[in-house]
């Protein structure tokens, strides 16, 4: 049987978050979602623009 590598990140990883903000359309009025992925000290930023 084969085997499979599975890479890893080890070492110098980094502390990341996810952040979903709904998005209102101007053209059409409907509501999407935009995500993101970014160091935590970045999301309060990112959701006030």
């Amino acid at each position: 049987m084969a085997k499979k590598t599975v890479a890893t990140l080890q070492g110098k990883s980094k502390r990341l978050t996810k952040a979903i903000k709904m998005v209102k359309s101007p053209k059409s009025g409907a509501y999407t979602f935009v995500e993101s992925v970014m160091p935590p000290e970045m999301v309060n930023e990112w959701l006030t623009k």
